[in-house]
């Protein structure tokens, strides 16, 4: 499912940040709404608690991978490969971005505020479509040989 870049701009102007819209994202497409999930991705905003370290992108979405193929409960069981998944997506992010940082990907610090460049939605575009594209490679082959 793509993107509506109107969704992402929408969502950063309610104040979101760029890990919480990854979340959102996601659930969306699975027809949920999780406001205590939201308020936990906050900590991650801006590189974790705003220091431009790692991206609140990234974070999110290893986190919407967690809540798609991870394990929840007790009797549940995570997908067998979800660190090989997540470090595709890891892989990925640092090949595309040349950087897991915030200030690395944007090449400056950024500003003290709320206000996030608009470069971070391309990101969250270009993030989530590849989250969405491991998923379904992984959906499609459950089973293969591979070590998880």
């Amino acid at each position: 499912m793509a993107v509506d870049a109107f969704r992402i701009f929408q969502l950063a102007t309610q104040g979101f940040c760029c890990s919480q819209i990854m979340l959102i994202l996601g659930l969306d497409e699975q027809g949920k709404e999780n406001p205590d999930l939201i308020k936990a991705m906050h900590g991650m905003c801006g590189g974790i608690g705003r220091s431009g370290r790692t991206c609140g992108v990234l974070t999110g979405g290893v986190c919407l991978i967690g809540l798609t193929l991870g394990k929840g409960t007790p009797s549940e069981a995570g997908h067998l490969k979800i660190h090989l998944i997540v470090n595709d997506f890891l892989e990925w992010f640092e090949n595309t971005y040349g950087s897991l940082d915030c200030d690395g990907i944007l090449g400056h610090p950024l500003d003290v505020g709320n206000a996030y460049p608009v470069q971070c939605g391309k990101i969250i575009t270009m993030a989530h479509g590849k989250v969405q594209e491991i998923l379904a490679a992984y959906s499609e082959d459950p089973e293969s040989d591979d070590e998880a």
